[in-house]
């Protein structure tokens, strides 16, 4: 008689044992299977937006922000192919002070220009998204109508990192959207620092938003943000405000004055506007309409297009010979070591920083490491 079967007893021999009942699955067998994605070759991603589908086109960006090897080589052949059809819109570089107003105002700008028939993608450099997570999501609730039309295209920046990162992905998104059919750019500096000079290296104009009645109007703006501005506007100049913004503009014409003159021939205006009321918007956009008048009267207009282009070779080259390197087995091996030794005092920066790179050159030929 088994003791742990208790059914098998003499007492119990009249009681009948039903037999139990099967484990009950985990997962609902009701749930349909998720559906995937379809896999599209590049000339179907090409196609796609060519003819304008944004559902197309957010999943090239998205190719374009990944850092899969597969999808970074869909991606650049997806790119070469949309080249022949990119380069006809005007691209804006916005940047301003924290709290100037910028997704106000781009929400303002942005509808201005889809009610003249306009197509619009508004992109952001943030290179602290890694860390901060970006803000440009936030400001998306904040450009509540912008967000709602089917002319408009907003894309918050790749978290990929650095701003030589960030910045090569948002200038492979412009070429996307502009194949896209969307004829006006706006690229906004998220982050601060470098970024400004990012967004000045991928625009056509570039626009300085301020505030007035925060104290020195000037204190804290870069003289190189000031040279590299093509217009500057004082935001919030409504109510008891306006006669601040009249002087904080006076305050910037006078010190644009101490500037040479840019290269482009052109001198940059300040102007006054209202983002929350809407005011002064007309005015801004003809200074842009001038300015882009001008300088492709001049030639300008092409040739920093040219600059830009090479710039953003020399980079590409720069990024992917640091990348090559870091990622080389032999010197992911060496440099702990060799750092260990330049912190121990064995050896110096710069006869590590000469072992290091003949490392990863005798690598690259063949030699033995």
């Amino acid at each position: 008689m088994s003791i742990e079967h208790p059914e098998n007893n003499e007492l119990y021999k009249g009681l009948k044992v039903n037999k139990g009942i099967s484990d009950v699955p985990t997962v609902n067998p009701y749930l349909k299977k998720r559906i995937q994605r379809k896999q599209y070759t590049a000339s179907e991603y090409v196609e796609g937006i060519l003819k304008g589908d944004i559902t197309i086109l957010s999943q090239a960006v998205t190719l374009v922000e990944s850092s899969l090897y597969e999808h970074q080589q869909l991606a650049q052949e997806i790119i070469e192919k949309c080249l022949p059809y990119a380069g006809n819109s005007v691209r804006i570089g916005i940047t301003g002070v924290p709290g100037a107003g910028k997704s106000t105002s781009i929400d303002v700008f942005g509808m201005h220009l889809i009610k003249k028939g306009c197509k619009l993608a508004v992109l952001a450099i943030d290179p602290s998204s890694e860390r901060t997570k970006g803000s440009i999501l936030g400001d998306k609730t904040r450009m509540e109508e912008l967000s709602r039309q089917k002319n408009a295209f907003i894309r918050p920046s790749p978290s990929a990192g650095s701003l030589g990162g960030v910045a090569r992905k948002t200038r492979e998104t412009i070429v996307l959207c502009e194949a896209a059919g969307f004829d006006s750019i706006f690229i906004e500096t998220v982050g601060v620092g470098q970024s400004e000079t990012a967004v000045h290296s991928m625009s056509d104009f570039f626009l300085l938003i301020q505030l007035a009645g925060t104290g020195d109007e000037l204190q804290g703006i870069k003289r190189g943000i000031m040279e590299m501005a093509d217009g500057i506007i004082i935001n919030k100049a409504d109510g008891d405000n306006i006669e601040k913004a009249n002087l904080a503009a006076a305050q910037f014409r006078n010190a644009l004055h101490l500037f040479p003159l840019a290269e482009s021939g052109w001198t940059p205006k300040v102007l006054t506007y209202s983002g929350y009321y809407g005011l002064g918007i007309t005015e801004i956009w003809d200074m842009i309409d001038e300015f882009i008048t001008f300088t492709k009267k001049n030639g300008y207009f092409y040739h920093k297009r040219n600059e830009q282009s090479r710039y953003w070779m020399y980079e590409s080259i720069n990024e992917a010979l640091r990348d090559s390197f870091y990622h080389n087995p032999a010197v992911e091996r060496m440099l702990p070591i060799t750092e260990k030794q330049v912190l121990n005092n064995e050896i110096s920066s710069f006869v590590a920083a000469k072992r290091m790179m003949d490392l990863f050159l005798d690598n690259l030929s063949g030699k033995k490491d």
